[in-house]
C-alpha cells in the first residue's frame, strides 16, 4: 500500500486479512518501536524478544482497538510496558553477591531514568499522533502550517504571496487546521485522556 494510506485504513484492511496491510503497518511502525526499545538500552534478544512480543500482542488485540487510527499510541505503550516488564524480569533474576551488599532497592539513577524514558515515550507517542493527524489535513491546511512554524515566520502578507491565500482568511484557515488537528479521532482520545485534557 502507498504511505498516503492512513493509519485507521490499515488496520481495517488488516483485520479483514489483508497480509500487504500488516506488511505495511510493520514496515511503518518498526522504527518507532525500535526507537522506544533504544530508549530503554535494551539490546540483542531482549530487542526481539519486545519486537515479537508487541506484534503478537497486537495480533492478538487489533480488532479490540476503538480507534484505529490510535494504534501509534498502543504501539507506544505496549513497547513500553515490555520493556518495563523484561526490566523488572531482569531484575528480580540479577543474583546477588552473598558476601558484598546487597540490592535491596532500585538505584535511584534507574528510577530516574524511567522516569525520563517515560517522558520521552509520551512525547514520542503525541509527536507520532499529530504527524498522523497532520498527514490527513488537505495540502493547503498543511502548507499553511508549515509555513507558520517556520523560524523566523513570514508575515502575513509573505505568506499570502506564497500560498495565494487572502490575508484576511490566514487566521480562520490556520484555526480550521487547528481545529480539524483536534477532532482528529486518535488525538482526541489522547486530549481526553491526558491530564490536561
Amino acid at each position: 500500500m502507498a504511505d498516503d494510506v492512513s493509519v485507521a485504513e490499515l488496520v481495517l484492511a488488516a483485520r479483514g486479512g489483508q497480509q500487504s496491510a500488516w506488511d505495511d503497518l510493520v514496515v511503518r511502525f518498526m522504527p518507532l518501536v525500535h526507537g522506544i526499545v533504544r530508549r530503554y538500552r535494551l539490546q540483542g534478544p531482549d530487542v526481539e524478544d519486545v519486537v515479537q512480543t508487541l506484534w503478537l500482542r497486537l495480533v492478538e488485540h487489533l480488532d479490540d482497538l476503538r480507534e484505529p487510527a490510535a494504534l501509534p499510541g498502543w504501539i507506544v505503550a505496549t513497547a513500553r510496558n515490555e520493556c518495563l516488564r523484561l526490566l523488572r524480569a531482569r531484575r528480580r533474576t540479577q543474583p546477588v553477591d552473598p558476601l558484598g551488599p546487597g540490592i535491596d532497592h532500585e538505584p535511584p539513577e534507574a528510577a530516574q531514568l524511567d522516569e525520563e524514558v517515560a517522558e520521552d515515550l509520551d512525547h514520542a507517542a503525541r509527536h507520532e499522533l499529530l504527524l498522523g493527524a497532520f498527514g490527513e489535513l488537505s495540502s493547503q491546511h498543511r502548507e499553511l502550517l508549515l509555513v507558520l512554524v517556520e523560524d523566523p515566520p513570514p508575515s502575513y502578507a509573505e505568506i499570502s504571496a506564497r500560498l495565494g491565500i487572502p490575508i484576511g482568511s490566514i487566521g480562520p484557515t490556520r484555526a480550521r487546521a487547528l481545529q480539524r488537528i483536534r477532532q482528529n479521532s486518535a488525538v482526541a482520545a489522547w486530549i481526553a485522556g491526558s491530564p490536561e485534557g
